[in-house]
Parts: structure tokens; C-alpha cells; sequence
């Protein structure tokens, strides 16, 4: 029998994989309400733990760190909607939706550490639904909103209680990372755009202006955070800077937009602010949807439906990620139970004339990258320069992850407190120009470290300067460019549509991701070639228990962690070193 053979029966007989899935039930979507039951009863016993295990400072620099890293882009969004929306949605609307999320999501989740808010995804579906709207009668936008939101509501209920959140049990790196790719274009395309209206609302001054602005307050988060994880300076001064970096940024550089003189009689714009607590329209938070026209009422429930499958998709990898395997996560997962709370907050949203709120992609891994624990070791490596000769090498391993939900908790209570009277006022401080740098930031970090990336790197590089052991050295580089191929196609695919009036069907070609890898990539690529090149993008059993998995309870997710998952590692590791050793042999 060969390695490769032994590896794929070993891992489907402790793993997770598309085949022979052992210990996963056969998926029963019409056995309702399973998921959801399953879900609460394995989360609930941890409850308590989920507040007991926040008092600590990664807790406080955390929660401070998410409002930031949550409100900032929210605004942006904002900004973006409040031009092609007609100023239906203004920064109160915002505010009310973020925090709404934050509150619900961090009390009632079974997955606490995903961070809900606003995307720029649910912004390009509701300005293409204002464009599409306004064609035939503009004043019914509200409504129409509204409606579109509880069909999408009644659609996530339906996904839910049927149990078809076990199909997200098929999502690898492929998906995941075409995904947050297409996330990190479109986050700096919008960037582009909002310093684009700057250059045109205010004149060439103020657009230089702002352009220097974003691109500095881009310079400075980025150094700031790389500091955290460089060798410079000590330990807790370096960690510092990294958890503060946004707050450290951000008021540097809107101060710096108030200094008096040339800098000041620029005249770039600012955010726009409303009455505290009070909608931007002249309206009232309920919206009055039963007098839309029935017609009107049906022609909503398409809209309900795409966007219940952007909801789906980026909800659910936004939890995959956030609970990815680099984090050495414990409590179990709840991904029914979530969707159905999702679908709550989105008919919430609908009827108060909100923005509908899922979860954060980028932010949402940022978040559990917060509160992990993380500790730095030198790697001694010999040279062949001579005996005693050696190089130490810094590695850092992540061993603990804080899972609680205050932090969640307390970030949503910052953002209601950010709707007051003197805190709107700080608000209207801020130059737009810093929510360009800030799309540059969300944008930049979703491309970086994004595996498409990495792997475009191994093709460029000097082969002198791989290392030996690299897996992908047994992949043929044609067969690595092929799948950088499919990927990068993906991506550009879904960012063209994006950027028609056809956006609105950009959900149907990221959901299509997941069959594609499902059922077409296997047939280009045999099993050892997809064991390097992908891999779940959650694979702690903790999480997958959720997902069509046995009902497992605490004690029995503790073990298979510890246990099941260590083994399969080991053996994937081990024999990928054998293959890697006969090669180079």
C-alpha cells in the first residue's frame, strides 16, 4: 500500500473529509430543529465559563481593539451608502445595527467569537437595490427594504430548523481564500472610490489632502501591527502598540486634519451626523410595511433570497475563520442555532429601516486573534558552516485562545454609547478620509496573508531559496499555477459582477465556490495534490460537531480535540516529511 494511499484511509478514519465521514451522521435536513437542539445543548454547559474566563487584560485590550476595528469600517460602509441610498442610511442607522448585533450575538450565540456588524458586502446589495428601486418608484425604498429583509429573515429560519448549515462542512481554503480575497479587492476598491468623491465633491486640494491622510494613517496601523509581531523592543511594549494600534492611529490623524493653517483651509469633508438616537430621514424606527403595494411585496422575495445566501456564505465562513484551525480552540461550535439568531437580527434590522448586519470576515478571525495567547521560542538551527556553528530563529505558536463573550458584549454597549450627543460630535471630527484608509487596512489584511497570495510567491521565488521541506515541492508547478487559476478566476468573476447593476447576484457565484470544489477540482487534481494544496479550513472537531457531526458534549469535544486531531497532524505531517525525504533522495 502506498504512503499516499495509507494517509487518505488514516485520515478518513480520525478526520473530517468529504468521504467516509467518520463519526458524521448521515445529513437529515428533513429531521428539523436537530442542528439548532444540538447546538444550545453542547454550548450551554459553558455559559458560565464564557464570563468566568473574561476576566483577564486580553479581555480589555481586545474589546477596545474589535471597537475599533468594528466601528470604523462600519462608518465607512456608511459613508458609501448615505451617497447612493438617497442619505437613507446615515452613521445612527449604522451605529443602531452594530450595536444591535454586538448585543444580541455576544448574549444569545453559541459562537460568540464571531463578530457581527455591517460589510461592505450588504452595502453593494442595498445601493444596487436603491438603483434598481428608484428606476420605478423611488419613495417605496423603505419598504421595499424592509420587505426584502423579512423574506430574507423567513428564508434563514427555514436554512436553519432543516438543518442545511451541515452543508458549510465542505468549505476549504479554496473557498475560504477566494472568498476573502474578493472581500480584500472590494474593501480597497471602495477605498479608491471614497477618496475619487473626494477629488470631486471638494476639489484637487482637499483630494490630496485626504489621499496623503489615508494613505498615512494606512502606513501607521499597518507598522504598528507589524511591530506587534516582529523581535523589536520588549515583549509588552511591542504587544502594546499592536492592541492599540487603531487608537494610536486613528487620533493622530484626525488631529492632524485640525491643524490650523494651510492644512486646516483645505476644506476636506467630515462625517456626517444626525440627532442623537434619532434616524437620519425625518422617520420614526419602525418602519410602516404593511402599505407597500403586494405586487411590490413579491417582487421583494428574490431580493429575501439572495440575500439569505450571502448571508450563508459569509456568515458562516466568518465563523469558520474565526474558529480556524491556527486557533487552539476548546468550546464547541453552534452553527444552526447562530443562523437562526441571524435571521432574527436581520428582521430586526428590516423593520427598524437599518442596515442587516452578518458576520465580519475580516474581523471576525482579528477578533480571536485578540484573545489568543502566544508565546515565542528560538528554533536552534544547525548550519553546515562547521561544528557548534547554529542559527536561532523565533517561532511563535499560538497555545491558548481567552473564548468568552464579554468582549463581544462590551464592544456593542461602546457602540450604543457612540450614538449619544457629544460622542456624535467627536464623530463628526473625523475626516472622511480616514474610513479610505481604513478600507485600505481591511482590504490590504484580507490579501496578505490570503493562501492564493502565498502560493503566487512559491511560483516567483528563486528555487535556492526553498526550503527542502516545503510540501508543495511535490505538486507540479503547472498544477499549482492551474489551481491559482481557478481561484484567481473566481475572484475576478465575482469582483466584475460586483461592479454592474447584475451586483445583486454576486452571492450566487460565491456559493457556487463550494460545489465547485466539491465536485470539479477532484477531477483535476488527485488526492495527494489536494492534501497540500487545501485543506478544511476548520478542522478541530470542537467546531465540525456542528456540522452534520455526532451531538458531542463536553468532556467528548475536549477529548476528540486533544486526541483525534493531535493524531491526524502527526500523521499528515509524518508522511508528507517521508514523501518530501524520497524526492529529495
Amino acid at each position: 500500500m502506498s504512503d499516499s494511499t495509507h494517509l487518505t484511509r488514516e485520515k478518513s478514519s480520525i478526520s473530517y473529509t468529504y468521504d467516509n465521514l467518520a463519526g458524521w451522521r448521515r445529513l437529515r435536513p428533513l429531521h428539523p430543529f436537530r442542528g439548532m437542539y444540538h447546538d444550545v445543548r453542547r454550548r450551554l454547559p459553558y455559559y458560565w465559563s464564557d464570563i468566568r474566563d473574561a476576566l483577564t487584560y486580553r479581555t480589555i485590550s481586545s474589546t477596545i481593539r474589535m471597537y475599533f476595528v468594528n466601528i470604523l469600517p462600519a462608518i465607512a460602509y456608511t459613508l458609501d451608502m448615505y451617497r447612493r441610498t438617497g442619505e437613507f442610511f446615515g452613521i445612527n442607522e449604522a451605529l443602531f445595527s452594530s450595536a444591535m448585533a454586538a448585543v444580541i450575538f455576544s448574549v444569545f450565540a453559541a459562537q460568540p467569537l464571531t463578530v457581527v456588524g455591517i460589510t461592505g458586502l450588504i452595502s453593494l446589495f442595498n445601493y444596487t437595490i436603491y438603483d434598481i428601486v428608484t428606476r420605478y418608484e423611488p419613495a417605496i425604498y423603505p419598504s421595499f427594504m424592509c420587505w426584502t429583509a423579512i423574506w430574507a429573515a423567513i428564508f434563514h429560519w427555514i436554512v436553519a430548523v432543516c438543518n442545511l448549515c451541515d452543508y458549510m462542512r465542505y468549505v476549504t481554503d479554496f473557498s475560504s481564500e477566494a472568498f476573502g480575497a474578493y472581500v480584500g479587492i472590494i474593501y480597497c476598491i471602495k477605498g479608491v472610490e471614497e477618496l475619487i468623491n473626494e477629488f470631486t465633491k471638494s476639489g484637487a486640494t482637499a483630494g490630496f489632502m485626504s489621499c496623503m491622510i489615508a494613505i498615512l494613517y494606512f502606513l501607521t496601523i499597518y507598522g504598528l501591527e507589524w511591530l506587534g509581531s516582529s523581535t523589536v523592543c520588549r515583549p509588552w511594549f511591542r504587544g502594546l502598540l499592536a492592541d492599540y494600534a487603531y487608537v494610536i492611529g486613528t487620533i493622530f490623524w484626525v488631529g492632524f486634519a485640525h491643524i490650523p493653517g494651510p492644512l486646516k483651509s483645505t476644506h476636506i469633508s467630515f462625517v456626517p451626523i444626525s440627532r442623537a438616537f434619532f434616524p437620519t430621514q425625518p422617520r420614526g424606527w419602525l418602519i410602516h410595511f404593511w402599505e407597500l403595494d403586494v405586487k411590490w411585496l413579491f417582487a421583494a422575495l428574490p431580493f429575501g433570497f439572495l440575500v439569505m445566501l450571502l448571508f450563508y456564505y459569509d456568515h458562516n465562513v466568518s465563523s469558520l475563520t474565526a474558529q480556524a484551525r491556527q486557533f487552539p480552540l476548546k468550546k464547541p461550535a453552534g452553527f444552526h442555532w447562530d443562523f437562526f439568531l441571524l435571521g432574527c437580527t436581520t428582521f430586526l434590522a428590516g423593520i427598524t429601516g437599518i442596515p442587516m448586519p452578518n458576520g465580519l470576515v475580516p474581523q471576525a478571525p482579528v477578533h480571536t486573534d485578540s484573545l489568543t495567547i502566544y508565546e515565542t521560542d528560538l528554533h536552534i538551527v544547525s548550519t553546515e558552516d562547521g561544528e557548534g556553528a547554529e542559527i536561532r530563529r523565533p517561532i511563535t505558536k499560538a497555545t491558548a485562545v481567552v473564548e468568552q463573550r464579554v468582549s463581544h458584549f462590551l464592544m456593542g454597549l461602546a457602540i450604543i454609547g457612540t450614538m449619544t450627543g457629544p460622542l456624535l460630535i467627536v464623530l463628526h471630527t473625523m475626516p472622511s478620509a480616514v474610513f479610505a484608509g481604513v478600507f485600505f487596512i481591511v482590504g490590504w489584511g484580507s490579501i496578505e496573508g490570503n493562501g492564493i497570495l502565498h502560493k503566487v510567491i512559491f511560483l516567483l521565488r528563486e528555487n535556492r531559496f526553498i526550503q527542502r521541506g516545503e510540501p508543495m515541492l511535490q505538486v507540479r508547478r503547472r498544477k499549482i499555477a492551474l489551481y491559482i487559476a481557478c481561484q484567481v478566476i473566481s475572484v475576478a468573476a465575482t469582483v466584475a459582477i460586483s461592479q454592474t447593476i447584475a451586483a445583486i447576484g454576486f452571492p450566487i457565484l460565491i456559493i457556487a465556490l463550494i460545489p465547485f470544489r466539491a465536485w470539479i477540482i477532484p477531477k483535476w487534481f488527485n488526492q495527494d495534490e489536494l492534501d497540500i494544496l487545501d485543506d478544511l479550513t476548520a478542522n478541530n472537531s470542537a467546531v465540525l460537531a456542528s456540522l452534520g457531526g455526532q451531538p458531542r458534549f463536553p468532556g467528548q469535544v475536549v477529548e476528540e480535540h486533544y486526541g483525534l486531531e493531535r493524531r491526524y497532524t502527526e500523521q499528515r505531517r509524518g508522511s508528507i516529511r517521508q514523501r518530501v525525504g524520497s524526492i529529495s533522495r
